[in-house]
C-alpha cells in the first residue's frame, strides 16, 4: 500500500521532484569542481609546497612575460609533448595562459593523459598580475 502511494505522489509530483533535483545538482556541481581552477593566492601555496608552472601561451606572449620558473609548452603542442611531463603525473601541476581560457582546455587534456593533480589558475596571468604578484622574462 505504502508504495502505491510513493508512486501516486511522484506522479503527481514529477516537476517538484524534477526541480529538486536540479537545484541539488547545481549547489554540488561548484564543489565537485573545486580541485579545477585555483586562485592567484592558492597557487602560489601550491607553487611553494613544489608545485609545477605549465604556461601554455604562444611563445611571443610567452617571451613578454611569466610566471618564474614556469614550464613553457603551448597549448598546441601540449598533446603531443605531454611526455615530458611524466614525472609530474602524480604531482600538483597549475596551468596558467592569459585569460584562464586555454588553460582550462590545457587542463583537460592533462587529465586525460593520466595527471591526476591538475589546476586551472582562474584568470590565468591576467589575475595574476592584478593580484600584484610577479612576472619574470628570464
Amino acid at each position: 500500500m505504502a508504495e502505491n502511494e510513493f508512486v501516486k505522489f511522484a506522479t503527481q509530483n514529477i516537476w517538484l521532484i524534477g526541480l529538486a533535483l536540479g537545484s541539488g545538482a547545481m549547489l554540488v556541481w561548484p564543489m565537485l569542481r573545486r580541485g579545477a581552477s585555483v586562485t592567484p593566492n592558492e597557487a602560489v601555496m601550491l607553487i611553494n609546497h613544489g608545485a609545477l608552472v605549465l604556461d601554455v601561451r604562444e611563445d611571443v606572449e610567452f617571451a613578454i612575460g611569466h610566471i618564474a620558473d614556469a614550464r613553457h609548452i603551448p597549448l598546441s603542442q601540449l598533446a603531443s609533448r605531454c611526455n615530458e611531463l611524466e614525472k609530474w603525473k602524480g604531482k600538483p601541476v597549475v596551468v596558467n595562459c592569459q585569460s584562464g581560457m586555454r588553460s582550462a582546455k590545457a587542463c583537460a587534456v592533462l587529465r586525460k593523459n593520466g595527471f591526476a593533480q591538475v589546476s586551472n589558475l582562474a584568470g590565468g596571468l591576467a589575475a595574476w598580475q592584478s593580484a600584484k604578484l610577479p612576472v619574470t622574462r628570464d
